[in-house]
C-alpha cells in the first residue's frame, strides 16, 4: 500500500480501523530521521499527519464521540484519553516513530506571543493545563506533542499559537481601562493563506497588506500589515461577526442584564461561545443544512445567512480602515470559504475593498509541518516560551 495521500478515519469508541499505514522501507541499521508528526486536536477529533519534507505521506483523523468526551469535567482531563487513542493508532497503523525528527502540536491558549516556532517546555505545559488564557481543545496540542516526542527522543514544538499577539497600541483599547482587547485567532491558517496570496500576487508578504478572514466554527478577521497581524477580533469570545456557533459582538446592555438575571456564568459562556450564531437562530451550526433550507425557499434561513455574511463584510471593511484602505487583497479561508453562496454575499458588501483570494483548502497541518521543517533546517529561529 502506498504511503502517499493515505486517508484514514478511526473512531476511538469502536476501535474500528479503516486503513493501515505501511512500514517504512529501508536498509537495516539506523533509519534516517526525516519526518515530522503533526497533532491538531479539535473539539471532537484529533487530526494527525506525517510529513517528509513538504510532502504529506499520511493523514488521518481520530474521532472522539461526544458521549465519551462528556465524561470529562475539563478539557485538560481528556489528555490521557486522547494520548491513549494516539498510542493505539500508532500501534495499529505501524507508524514508524524511528523516522520522526520532530513533533508539532497545535498551539493553544497560552500567554500572548509574537508569531513563530516555540519549543514546548514545562512552563508552557503548566500554563495550558491551568487554562491561562481560556479553555479549548487546542490546549491539548502541546502536551500530546510533548508526550509523543518524548517517546521518540526528539524535540516538540508549537507554531503560531492562537494567542499570537502583534497588536499595535490602538488595537488594545476596549473603551474602558478595565477592558483590554486581546488577540485570539486562527494564526496558522491566517499566516499560510496570506503568504499564499502574496506569492500569487507576486508581492512580499512582509511588504504588503492583507485583510484575512478565517471562517469556521469561529471567525477571525485580521489586518496583516507588512508581515505582522496588528489587529483582529477575538474569535473565541469577544467582538466580530457571529459565526455558526458564536455570537461575536453583542449589545452590551442586554448582555449585562443576562449576567444579572440569575444566569450562571457557565450558561452565559455557553450562549456566547457554542450556542450562539447560526445555532441560536436556526437550530443548526451546519452551513450546508442552512443552504439546503435556503434552496427550499426558507426565508428565515436566507435572512440569517446573509446577515452573517453582512457582519463578516462589515468587519472586513473596518479592518481595511486599520490599513488606511491600502489592501493588496481580501483573503477568505477556513471551511466556510468553500461556500460560493456565502462568498457571493460577502462580496456583495465588501467587494470594493480589494481583489478577493479564496483558499478553502489551506491545511493547518501542512503549514505546521512546513514551519517545523524550516526551523529544523535553521531557516527559522526557534523561540523560548518564557
Amino acid at each position: 500500500m502506498s504511503r502517499r495521500n493515505e486517508k484514514q478515519v478511526v473512531d476511538a469508541s469502536t476501535k474500528k480501523k479503516t486503513g493501515k499505514r505501511s512500514q517504512v522501507n529501508g536498509s537495516s541499521g539506523q533509519k534516517k530521521r526525516d519526518e515530522v508528526i503533526v497533532i491538531n486536536p479539535g473539539g471532537i477529533s484529533t487530526k494527525l499527519a506525517v510529513f517528509c519534507g513538504e510532502k504529506c505521506v499520511s493523514q488521518s483523523t481520530i474521532n472522539h464521540p461526544k458521549s465519551e468526551l462528556t465524561k470529562f469535567a475539563r478539557i485538560a482531563d481528556q489528555y490521557e484519553y486522547r494520548r491513549d487513542a494516539l498510542a493505539k493508532f500508532f500501534a495499529e497503523h505501524s507508524v514508524d516513530l524511528d523516522r520522526c525528527m520532530a513533533v508539532v502540536g497545535r498551539g493553544g491558549l497560552m500567554k500572548p506571543l509574537v508569531g513563530g516556532v516555540y519549543q514546548i517546555n514545562k512552563r508552557m505545559l503548566r500554563d495550558l493545563e491551568n487554562n491561562l488564557s481560556g479553555e479549548h481543545a487546542c490546549n491539548l496540542g502541546a502536551p500530546l506533542a510533548y508526550e509523543v516526542a518524548k517517546r521518540c527522543g526528539v524535540p516538540a514544538f508549537v507554531t503560531d499559537p492562537v494567542t499570537v499577539d502583534e497588536f499595535w497600541a490602538f488595537a488594545r483599547y476596549g473603551g474602558h481601562p478595565a477592558f483590554v482587547r486581546t488577540s485570539c485567532l486562527h494564526a496558522i491558517s491566517h499566516r499560510a493563506a496570506a503568504r499564499r496570496a502574496a506569492s500569487e500576487l507576486g508581492v512580499s508578504y512582509e511588504k504588503a497588506n492583507f485583510v484575512v478572514a478565517h471562517m469556521g466554527s469561529g471567525i477571525s478577521i485580521a489586518a496583516h500589515r507588512k508581515g505582522r497581524i496588528v489587529d483582529v477580533n477575538n474569535a473565541l469570545a469577544g467582538d466580530g461577526p457571529f459565526s455558526p456557533e458564536r455570537t461575536g459582538t453583542v449589545p452590551t446592555g442586554p448582555l449585562v442584564k443576562m449576567c444579572f438575571n440569575g444566569s450562571a456564568f457557565s450558561d452565559v459562556w455557553t450562549a456566547l461561545t457554542s450556542h450562539g450564531g447560526l445555532y441560536a437562530y436556526l437550530g443548526t451550526n451546519d452551513c450546508r443544512e442552512v443552504e439546503a433550507r435556503i434552496k427550499r425557499g426558507d426565508a428565515k434561513a436566507a435572512e440569517v445567512y446573509e446577515a452573517m455574511a453582512y457582519q463578516i463584510a462589515k468587519s472586513i471593511g473596518g479592518t481595511a480602515a486599520v490599513l488606511s484602505g491600502q489592501v493588496n487583497a481580501v483573503v477568505l479561508t477556513g471551511a466556510m470559504s468553500r461556500s460560493r453562496m456565502l462568498a457571493r454575499f460577502i462580496r456583495k458588501y465588501a467587494g470594493f475593498v480589494a481583489p478577493f483570494c479564496i483558499y478553502p483548502e489551506i491545511e493547518e497541518v501542512s503549514a505546521m509541518a512546513s514551519a517545523i521543517n524550516a526551523a529544523m533546517a535553521g531557516k527559522v529561529k526557534i523561540q523560548e516560551y518564557r
